[in-house]
C-alpha cells in the first residue's frame, strides 16, 4: 500500500474550498499591482498638466513607500490577532478609496496627493501577511510552494497589465479615468471576499468534511501565549537569512521594475513603444517561470526531498542564475540579446518564489503572517535605496554596468547566507 507524504492533500478530484480562498488572495495581489503601478504611467501626463520637476515626480512616486513600510509589520500582528479575512478585506477597500481620490487629491495639491499616496501604502502594506495569515490555515505543506508562487504571481501579471493598459485608458479617457476604473476593481473584489472568504476550515459551513479534517490535522499547533515571539525572532539565524534574503531577493525585482524600460531605451537604442514591449517580456518570463518552478518544488518535496534542501535549491539558482544574467548583460549592445538576458534574470529570480517566500511558513507556521510582515518591511527598502543608487550608478557612470554588477553582488550575498543559515524546520512553536 503506498504511503502519502507528509502535508500531501488527499487525492480527491474536483473544486476545493481552500481553491477559493488562494485563488481569492491571488486576484487581490494583481488588484493591488495594478494600483500601485499605474501611476507609473499615469503621472507622465500628471507631469505635464501640473508641471513638476523630474524630482517632484519622484517625490510622488516614492511617497507610496512611506506608508508601505510604516504599517508592514503592524499589519502582520493585526492579521495574527483578529484574522486574515477582516484585514485583507479592509485593506483593499481602504486602498481603493486612496485610488479613487488620487485625481482629487492632485487637484488640490502636492501635500494632499502625497498624503493619498502614503495613506494608498498603508492599506496595500497589508496584502501579504493577511494572505499568509489565511495561507497558514488553508494551505497544506505539500502545496505551499505552488499556492505562495501563484500569490507572487500576481505581481507581474499585475504589472503587465496595468502597463499595457494604462498608457490606453490616458489617451482615450485622461489620466483621472486610471484611479477611478482600477480603484472600482478593488470594490468589486470586496463584494467577492465578503461573500466567499473564511478564516478558518474548522468553522466554515461550506468546507468539505474531508478537505476540513486534512486541513486541521497540518494546522498551525495552538499558541502557547498571545504574545509575538520577538525575541525569538530577533535572536534566531535562520530568521535574520530569511529577512537578509528578502532584501537580496526585491532589489533586482526593484531596480527592473523602475528602470527596465529606462533600460532598453536608452542602452539599447529602442523608441518609447518599443521600450514597453520589451520591458513587458521579462515580466510575463517572470510570472512563467515562477509557476512552474512551484510546481517543481511540490513535486521534489512530494518525491522526498527534504524541504529545506528544496528551499535552497531554488533560492540558489534564482538569486545566482539571475546575478549570472546581470553580470552577462553588461556590454551587451544587441537589442534581442539584451531582451534574452533580461528574461533570464527575472525568470530565474522567480525560483526564489519556491525558495525565500514560502519559508515564513514553515518555519513560524503560527506567526508567518507577523514574520512576512516584518521581512517585507526589509524587502521594500530596496524600492526606495535600491531604485535611487541605480539612478546615480547610471547618471555617474553613463552606462548601467555597475548598477547591475551591484545587483549581482546582492544576489550573491543572499544565495551565501541563505546556503548557510536557512531552514524549513520549525523555529518558532
Amino acid at each position: 500500500m503506498n504511503s502519502v507524504p507528509e502535508g500531501a492533500a488527499p487525492a480527491t478530484s474536483g473544486w476545493h474550498r481552500r481553491y477559493t480562498i488562494v485563488g481569492l488572495c491571488i486576484l487581490a495581489v494583481f488588484v493591488c499591482y495594478i494600483d500601485r503601478v499605474n501611476i507609473s504611467v499615469a503621472v507622465i501626463a500628471m507631469q505635464e498638466e501640473f508641471g513638476w520637476s523630474e524630482k517632484t515626480k519622484g517625490l510622488v512616486l516614492s511617497s507610496f513607500f512611506i506608508g508601505y513600510m510604516l504599517f508592514m509589520a503592524p499589519s502582520g500582528w493585526l492579521a495574527n490577532r483578529i484574522g486574515g479575512k477582516l484585514v485583507l478585506g479592509a485593506a483593499v477597500a481602504w486602498w481603493s478609496i486612496f485610488t479613487v481620490l488620487t485625481p482629487a487629491a492632485a487637484m488640490i495639491g502636492l501635500p494632499m496627493l502625497i498624503a493619498a499616496r502614503i495613506a494608498m501604502g498603508l492599506g496595500e502594506a497589508a496584502m501579504f501577511p493577511s494572505a499568509y495569515n489565511l495561507y497558514g490555515r488553508w494551505v497544506p505543506p505539500a502545496e505551499r510552494s505552488r499556492a505562495v508562487s501563484l500569490l507572487i504571481g500576481g505581481i507581474p501579471l499585475g504589472t503587465l497589465f496595468a502597463l499595457m493598459t494604462t498608457g490606453w485608458i490616458v489617451q482615450q479617457f485622461g489620466w483621472h479615468a486610471v484611479f477611478y476604473l482600477f480603484g472600482a476593481s478593488g470594490f468589486a473584489w470586496c463584494a467577492l471576499w465578503f461573500l466567499h472568504a473564511h478564516d478558518d476550515p474548522a468553522r466554515d459551513p461550506r468546507c468539505p468534511p474531508t478537505e476540513r479534517a486534512m486541513l486541521l490535522s497540518h494546522a498551525p499547533p495552538p499558541q502557547k501565549s498571545p504574545q509575538v515571539p520577538w525575541k525569538l525572532f530577533a535572536t534566531t539565524p535562520a530568521i535574520w537569512a530569511l529577512f537578509i534574503n528578502h532584501f537580496c531577493s526585491n532589489w533586482v525585482l526593484y531596480m527592473l521594475l523602475a528602470w527596465l524600460p529606462s533600460y532598453f531605451k536608452q542602452a539599447q537604442g529602442l523608441n518609447i513603444m518599443q521600450a514597453g514591449v520589451f520591458s513587458a517580456a521579462p515580466w510575463l518570463t517572470m510570472f512563467i517561470v515562477g509557476n512552474l518552478g512551484g510546481v517543481l518544488a511540490d513535486k521534489m518535496v512530494k518525491g522526498g526531498v527534504d524541504l529545506t534542501v528544496v528551499r535552497k535549491i531554488m533560492q540558489i539558482t534564482g538569486l545566482v542564475g539571475s546575478a549570472i544574467c546581470l553580470l552577462a548583460v553588461q556590454n551587451v549592445t544587441d537589442a534581442y540579446i539584451a531582451l534574452g538576458l533580461m528574461c533570464g534574470a527575472l525568470g530565474l529570480a522567480a525560483f526564489t518564489w519556491s525558495g525565500f517566500v514560502p519559508n515564513h511558513l514553515d518555519i513560524a507556521p503560527r506567526y508567518a503572517d507577523v514574520l512576512m510582515g516584518i521581512t517585507n518591511t526589509a524587502g521594500t527598502i530596496p524600492g526606495i535605496i535600491g531604485v535611487y543608487i541605480t539612478g546615480w550608478l547610471v547618471d555617474a557612470t553613463g552606462t548601467y554596468a555597475a548598477a547591475f554588477v551591484l545587483c549581482a553582488s546582492v544576489n550573491i550575498f543572499g544565495a551565501v547566507v541563505w546556503l548557510f543559515f536557512a531552514t524549513a524546520k520549525p523555529v518558532v512553536d
